[in-house]
């Protein structure tokens, strides 16, 4: 009896589990048993790795063969393990040393003529192999710069099986075509050898890419303040107009104002966009944060996650650590915009299938734009709007209160008039704005150093009024509101939150009592004051 053991990765949403691949070969009929869980794709492997491992020049053992995979209660699928389960069996036939791949984890698809082919999840996978010990990784060559992400790990990139089992055997390594020769893959570049990224940090990845500037946005003064209040302290957004008035312009230019993502946000996110096989190949690290704006006619499943089979992630999640832009919100079904309800406040989407339950990141800032009726002119200066009472209120329950109340921000936008646009623009830049977003961020960050949270969006509102508690009296008029019943506990939690992120903007020490009138004016589009929010820094 041989028997050999290597190891790959199953991904469930974006966690990975390591897998143990174990090959074992015993006298009898040539027979193919694969076990532990494998779905339709995976058990199609005998196939893809038979013929691989002959037309890459090596004998495929006449034996009784049986591969299982381990631990064999979790559930495994896709095409990932094709490279470990050539491997695992190469060893137990004593083609190359069962110790070499012993500590290896395998992460790739093979092709019928033995090429490696990538998959999805490559991040996410050489992350959970790092975080369970392992410290070398294989993975097709067109990837390693996705997988040397990940710090102190030793990835090897190869374009082909055989080259693979000469690395194992410690033989002359076989040159294989590159892109564009004759019998070479198309996408697949790059050389043969292990490459061990610092340990210190990650060589991030610049892309040279025109931006939407604010400075584009002509007029919106109190639209423009709500972006940048937005982008300070992560409160979610509500753009309210007709038609043409600047609403989708505005939310293309929000993720410009929003600081680069740190670290272990771009991790997040790439990991994500992996998973999805959303991930430029030329870009193996996102550095800014995401912008998602699905199509109002998006399903439940592609909008939070989810799907038949295995659960995928969704917009939200593409979105994680940036914006979600809903255009035509009130366009969207009323069910599929609650679902965004429990992501909003806790920052993950839980997918419960029979298999078990998957958790993928949702932490966005979401904005929504919406017209004031089916036609867009209900209440503008022309009057025109045709749209019966009914079919207005109709209309705008698609946005339920519990949705509505958890967004921070409410803003009216108002048609552009010919002198604004016609006039030379004067409004701020992205630049500028970005540096106040940015200066925000850090006061925000530094009175919240040591607790789980980075921005005013995220914090508690218990936390807020017992820790950070804004200057006395600074709340009066929002707790009138609540007892006029204008506001609910959750609206005035969401009211302290603003007035914080408007007291950054500030520099004011502690929320004032017209920094809570700024918020409140943010909310509810009654004005508090006298040029409250046109007083904004």
């Amino acid at each position: 009896m041989a028997f050999a053991r290597t190891c790959a990765v199953a991904l469930t949403g974006v966690d990975g589990v390591v897998v143990e691949v174990q090959a074992d070969l015993e006298p009898g009929v040539a027979a193919f048993s694969l076990v532990g869980l494998a779905d339709r794709s995976l058990s199609e492997s005998r196939d893809r790795v038979r013929a691989a491992v002959v037309n890459s020049g090596a004998e495929w053992p006449q034996k009784k063969l049986t591969v299982g995979l381990s631990p064999a209660a979790v559930p495994k699928h896709g095409s990932g393990f094709d490279l470990a389960v050539a491997c695992s069996v190469l060893a137990a036939a004593e083609r190359i040393d069962p110790r070499a791949i012993a500590d290896l984890v395998m992460i790739g698809e093979l092709g019928l003529d033995g090429w490696v082919r990538p998959v999805r999840g490559v991040l996410p996978a050489v992350l959970a192999a790092a975080n369970a010990g392992y410290r070398q990784v294989v993975v097709p060559e067109c990837v390693v710069a996705e997988a040397s992400l990940v710090p102190e790990v030793a990835v090897l990139g190869v374009r082909s099986l055989r080259q693979l089992i000469a690395v194992l055997a410690d033989e002359p390594v076989p040159e294989e075509p590159g892109p564009g020769d004759p019998g070479g893959p198309p996408g697949m570049a790059g050389g043969v050898g292990w490459d061990c990224p610092p340990t210190a940090g990650l060589a991030w990845l610049t892309a040279d890419e025109r931006r939407p500037d604010l400075a584009e946005v002509a007029g919106q003064r109190v639209a423009r303040r709500a972006l940048e209040v937005a982008a300070a302290g992560r409160h979610h957004l509500l753009l309210k107009g007709p038609p043409g008035a600047g609403k989708t312009l505005l939310a293309e230019r929000l993720p410009g104002i929003l600081p680069p993502l740190s670290r272990r946000e771009s991790l997040e996110v790439t990991a994500v966009h992996s998973v999805c096989g959303a991930l430029p190949r030329d870009r193996p690290l996102i550095e800014r944060p995401p912008y998602c704006a699905p199509h109002h006619s998006a399903s439940m499943a592609s909008l939070v996650g989810g799907g038949s089979g295995v659960p995928r992630p969704g917009a939200v999640s593409l979105a994680h650590h940036g914006v979600l832009f809903l255009d035509e919100a009130l366009e969207m079904s009323a069910q599929v915009l609650d679902a965004l309800r429990q992501p909003l406040e806790s920052g993950q989407v839980v997918v419960a299938r029979s298999a078990g339950v998957v958790r993928m990141p949702a932490r966005v800032l979401l904005v929504m734009a919406a017209n004031p009726c089916p036609c867009g002119r209900h209440g503008s200066a022309g009057g025109d709007c045709e749209c019966l009472p009914s079919t207005v209120r109709r209309y705008r329950s698609r946005l339920s209160g519990p949705l509505l109340d958890r967004i921070d921000l409410r803003v009216p936008v108002e048609p552009v008039g010919r002198a604004e646009l016609v006039a030379a623009p004067g409004g701020e830049g992205t630049a500028a704005v970005a540096a106040r977003v940015l200066a925000a961020r850090e006061r925000a960050g530094a009175r919240f150093a040591g607790t789980p949270w980075s921005a005013n969006g995220q914090v508690p509102g218990h936390e807020l009024r017992t820790r950070w508690a804004p200057v006395p009296g600074a709340l009066l008029r929002a707790e009138q509101d609540m007892d006029r019943g204008l506001l609910t506990a959750r609206g005035l939690d969401r009211v302290l939150r603003v007035a914080w992120t408007v007291a950054d903007l500030a520099g004011h020490d502690r929320p004032t009592a017209e920094d809570v009138d700024a918020a409140l004016e943010l909310r509810t589009g009654v004005r508090r004051g006298a040029g409250v929010v046109g007083s904004l820094p």
